[in-house]
């Protein structure tokens, strides 16, 4: 089983950048598509980001393009979310996870899941 461990979150002021990390151990890592959820208090987990396999196909929520890349390095076992532009609306724990392609990331059908990193960003 793949364990999940993510990194890199903290407090930013509006306009800045963050860069979460996520971990991968267990077993080999390339085979799977990856994805970014968040969730603000009291809203549901939403999407934000997936990366299949290779990293030659990414999906965004429609709020973050232009201002988060998603990218993967297979050789280190590790997804990035790179966060630009930072606005108050993106504080949320952000979650890594993983799924068999990329369109069931994207549908939230992904095992496992990490257990999130806190993003805040004020005003």
């Amino acid at each position: 089983q793949v364990q999940l461990v993510e990194s890199g979150g903290g407090l930013v002021q509006a306009g800045g950048s963050l860069r979460l990390s996520c971990a991968a151990s267990g077993r080999t890592f390339s085979s799977y598509a990856m994805g970014w959820f968040r969730q603000a208090p009291g809203k549901e987990r939403e999407f934000v980001a997936a990366i299949n396999w290779s990293g030659g196909i990414t999906h965004y929520l429609d709020s973050v393009k232009g201002r988060f890349t998603i990218s993967r390095d297979n050789a280190k076992n590790t997804v990035y979310l790179q966060m630009n532009s930072l606005k108050p609306e993106d504080t949320a724990v952000y979650y890594c996870s993983a799924g068999a392609v990329i369109s069931t990331v994207v549908a939230g059908q992904c095992d496992p899941w990490g257990q999130g990193t806190q993003v805040t960003v004020s005003s």
